[in-house]
């Protein structure tokens, strides 16, 4: 039985009429995230690459609680696969009001040496010019990051296993960030969501296999870590509250990286 995130940070009927989008959300933040938008009110986009399965099953339970979902498979890499999720997006809920940035990776095995770079910082502007038309005056636009890629230039150095995805998550970061000036002649909000690492995520899973006892230095070090439902918590208020300082949502201590 597929079960129903708890502890929504969003009020009951608050995106009511809302369109939303969050990328990689078959399973894990994006899953979380993408339920707590559908409990407020919002018509939801249940985005996968190869999950299609767990995508259904989550349609299925959003949909059981009264919430209104649709799953569409895209890989991010591929524009036309891009081309073909927004044409499907269009024809159903005919635009966005909404668009969450979640999907990311860089460490799976089998692909070429530049994917990271290609998912993360090429993809993602594809995937932002390709919204636009659809996103509405006014909306917002949330990206998901992590404190080792946003301050992976900073003194505190980052595992060697994760350098590659930190590299290029700043690179894409910073590609979006460019287009800050564009998105705000149309009313457009865009926030970065930052976080320490995730308990229970695939990126803290590969990360301790590559070197374990990884995740609990960096729990000792942090003093504690948040899980995957209490992340993608900031990750819906980030959508919804006002735009922060440096459009940046700091979520855990960040004193260790701007010492």
């Amino acid at each position: 039985m597929f079960s129903i995130v708890s502890n929504n940070p969003l009020k009951p009927g608050e995106l009511a009429g809302k369109r939303v989008l969050v990328t990689g959300s078959s399973r894990g933040i994006g899953a979380d995230t993408v339920t707590y938008f559908a409990e407020a009110g919002a018509r939801v986009v249940v985005n996968y690459r190869n999950k299609e399965a767990r995508a259904l099953k989550l349609v299925a339970a959003l949909e059981a609680n009264g919430g209104e979902a649709i799953a569409i498979g895209a890989d991010l890499t591929d524009e036309e696969s891009l081309g073909a999720l927004f044409d499907t997006i269009k024809s159903s809920y005919g635009g966005l009001d909404i668009l969450v940035m979640n999907a990311s990776g860089g460490m799976e095995s089998g692909m070429a040496e530049d994917y990271a770079m290609q998912l993360n910082r090429d993809a993602q502007v594809t995937l932002l010019n390709t919204a636009l038309p659809l996103l509405s005056d006014g909306g917002r636009v949330v990206f998901v990051t992590s404190h080792q890629a946003h301050f992976v230039h900073s003194n505190v150095e980052t595992m060697p296993e994760y350098q590659p995805i930190a590299l290029s998550k700043r690179a894409g970061e910073d590609a979006l960030r460019a287009m800050i000036p564009q998105l705000a002649e149309r009313g457009i909000g865009f926030v970065v969501v930052s976080g320490d690492m995730i308990e229970g995520t695939v990126t803290a899973t590969l990360l301790e296999r590559a070197n374990p006892g990884a995740i609990d230095a960096r729990k000792e070090a942090a003093g504690r870590l948040y899980n995957v439902g209490e992340f993608a918590a900031e990750v819906a208020l980030a959508a919804v509250e006002p735009v922060p300082a440096n459009n940046t949502r700091y979520v855990g201590d960040v004193s260790e990286f701007t010492a």
